[in-house]
């Protein structure tokens, strides 16, 4: 009798193994694909704004195009336009550096 039991046991463990199969492969493919390149390129963009030279021409996310003439802690001074006018963004506002620096 507890030969039946144990082997019922068992075999409701396996159904159970194999219920949750599925939800465990769309987890590793949602790892994969969403989240891992998602974290590398937040990576990417944190160097990019610790990179920042005075000089550098940069976009905001707002798609203001300067050129960076003061670096702070947390905030970068642009200059935009021909008449020079200057703004203070914060460097998380940055959202690409158009200058190539050869290294």
């Amino acid at each position: 009798m507890d030969l039946t039991v144990f082997a019922a046991q068992q075999a409701s463990a396996g159904q159970l193994a194999m219920t949750f199969l599925p939800l465990v492969l769309i987890l590793a493919v949602f790892y994969f694909i969403i989240i891992r390149p998602q974290r590398k390129q937040e990576k990417q963009d944190a160097q990019m704004r610790d990179n920042l030279e005075i000089g550098d021409e940069v976009v905001t996310n707002g798609g203001i195009v300067g050129i960076v003439f003061q670096i702070k802690e947390d905030t970068v001074v642009i200059e935009t336009g021909g008449d020079r006018s200057k703004i203070r963004v914060k460097k998380w506002a940055i959202a690409k550096n158009e200058t190539v620096h050869d290294d």
